[in-house]
């Protein structure tokens, strides 16, 4: 059997992934923002990945500029060109633009059948190979069962009522994040792998594609442990079918060249095997593993516990920095007895330990299961203070430091951070009501009214949530609504919520600028 072909799909003319790539767009640096997409091409892309779907910039404008000096680059036109976009308005302004055979990416059912068939039709039209999200009216699909279901319906409406050439349907299943230090998410890779397998073998002749490097983002800033997570994720994804990925085809190393060592610790992960350590998840393996595959120094064999002998303040920031429980109620308690309230441990040593975290993870030191560990240490130290501080009230309920609303907004499932924030407002005391995920802009405004919200909490990583979010402001003011509104996610940013989402709301529109703080 001959070896299966995988195509490359060059990911840094992408202005969500690549801070270079946006910044050029954003000055009008065209000519270099071309030499990313020559880069890309010289190191092995088999087609480029074009995304402008920043908050502040105007993406059809930006998309039909690009596209059009790059069609005049017979370097880089060469390969085919994939438009990429949550908009299809943006979409479409591409699709005027390209010369030749594109792929759109992409579209889905998450807003109905008839606006699935409809973009369906226009893409036909136009000639074009479609990406077809796993995403319908529910959201988007986690579980291998709801992949491969989606994506069935998906392929009988293409082929059935549009006509659509089979060979033309590109199937993006969904890659999540694993090794995030949630259990939840522990089967992704498998589930995403499973699809593959089951797409390949019942819907002829359709393609499978994926962003490659959602299945790393637990540990952003150590790019050697990415790189091979990436490498034994598209090992076996490959071979279950994937047939394309957005990817830096410069950066990937060969499987058998990962050492030994990280390679079974990532295999583990991806596979979520059974956990082989009697005391480490497979996740708490890789993480211990990574600092030594940054270029740092491996940890000592055996538990190093010189840091006890430092001050209370130092250890309770060791225990939530490190994840360490084993000592945090005994460091809590002697932080009690020299406080002249319990609730001073919170807003003291815990909070500014917490605030250590927060730090190290916004410079990339700390990885995302480390930080969920941190909230954990955080959580069980807060537990520890609780009946101290009922019984300081003798007996009377504890009043909240307040009431907070939170949810991701309609059409995003992307939840860890809004969780993360959610475990660091609790332990500050305040009261949480955590609607979830994909929820609508009037259910989060009756709740807050229902139960008399001080402030709502909106979330959200994929930039159709930025204009969702500015649509739930409006819908603020519409309604009368006073409290305050807090905005926060990946594309989210301190100057698109002033410019893009306050001019909606009369009252503080308060961007939150990193998970954990």
């Amino acid at each position: 059997m001959p070896p299966k072909i995988f195509i490359n799909v060059g990911e840094r003319t992408n202005v969500t992934g690549s801070a270079k790539f946006r910044k050029l767009i954003e000055d009008g640096a065209y000519g270099e923002a071309l030499s990313v997409a020559r880069q890309q091409v010289e190191a092995g892309a088999q087609v480029i990945d074009i995304n402008m779907d920043a908050g502040l910039l105007d993406s059809v404008e930006a998309m039909k500029t690009y596209l059009n000096l790059l069609a005049a680059e017979p370097d880089i036109a060469r390969v085919p060109v994939m438009i990429d976009s949550s908009k299809w308005e943006v979409i479409e302004a591409g699709l005027k633009c390209v010369q030749g055979k594109a792929i759109v990416n992409s579209i889905s059912m998450k807003e109905g059948e008839a606006k699935f068939i409809e973009q369906a039709q226009a893409c036909l039209r136009y000639g074009a190979a479609v990406v077809v999200m796993a995403f319908d009216e529910v959201g988007q699909a986690d579980t291998a069962q709801r992949k491969i279901e989606i994506c069935t319906r998906a392929y009988r409406l293409l082929t059935e009522q549009v006509g659509f050439p089979a060979e033309d349907i590109i199937f993006d299943p969904n890659i999540f994040a694993v090794a995030t230090g949630i259990d939840e998410h522990n089967n992704y890779a498998v589930d995403f792998i499973e699809a593959c397998r089951a797409i390949k073998a019942t819907l002829p002749h359709a393609r499978i594609s994926g962003g490659v490097s959602n299945v790393s983002f637990s540990f952003r800033g150590n790019e050697p442990v990415r790189r091979a997570i990436h490498s034994v994720f598209l090992y076996h994804a490959i071979a279950a079918g994937m047939d394309m990925g957005i990817v830096n085809a410069g950066e990937l190393p060969v499987y058998d060249d990962i050492p030994e060592e990280l390679k079974v610790a990532v295999e583990d992960v991806i596979q979520n095997r059974p956990q082989r350590d009697p005391v480490l998840t497979n996740t708490e393996r890789l993480v211990e593993l990574a600092p030594k595959y940054k270029g740092g120094k491996s940890e000592a064999k055996g538990p190093d516990l010189t840091w006890r002998e430092g001050s209370v303040q130092q250890r309770i920031t060791h225990a939530l920095v490190n994840g360490v429980t084993e000592f945090i109620e005994a460091d809590t308690e002697e932080a009690r007895a020299q406080a002249v309230r319990p609730l001073h441990v919170i807003e003291g040593p815990l909070m500014d330990g917490m605030n250590v975290v927060g730090d190290l993870f916004g410079s990339g030191k700390m990885f995302l299961p480390q930080v969920v560990k941190s909230a954990r240490v955080m959580k069980q130290a807060v537990a520890y203070l609780m009946p101290f501080m009922e019984a300081e009230k003798e007996g009377k309920p504890r009043e909240a430091a307040g009431k907070i609303l939170m949810a991701t907004v309609k059409g995003d499932v992307h939840d860890i951070g809004k969780n993360i924030v959610g475990v660091v407002l609790q332990c500050n005391n305040y009261e949480v009501i955590d609607l979830g995920v994909m929820v609508p802009a009037d259910r989060i405004l009756d709740e807050a009214s229902a139960v008399g919200a001080d402030m709502v909490g909106l979330s959200g990583l994929i930039t159709p949530s930025l204009d969702e979010m500015a649509y739930v402001a409006g819908e603020m003011q519409r309604r009368g609504m006073t409290i305050p509104l807090l905005i926060g996610g990946a594309t989210t940013s301190k100057t698109h919520t002033a410019v893009k989402i306050a001019p909606h709301y009369s009252e503080p529109v308060v961007h939150v600028l990193d998970a954990s703080r």
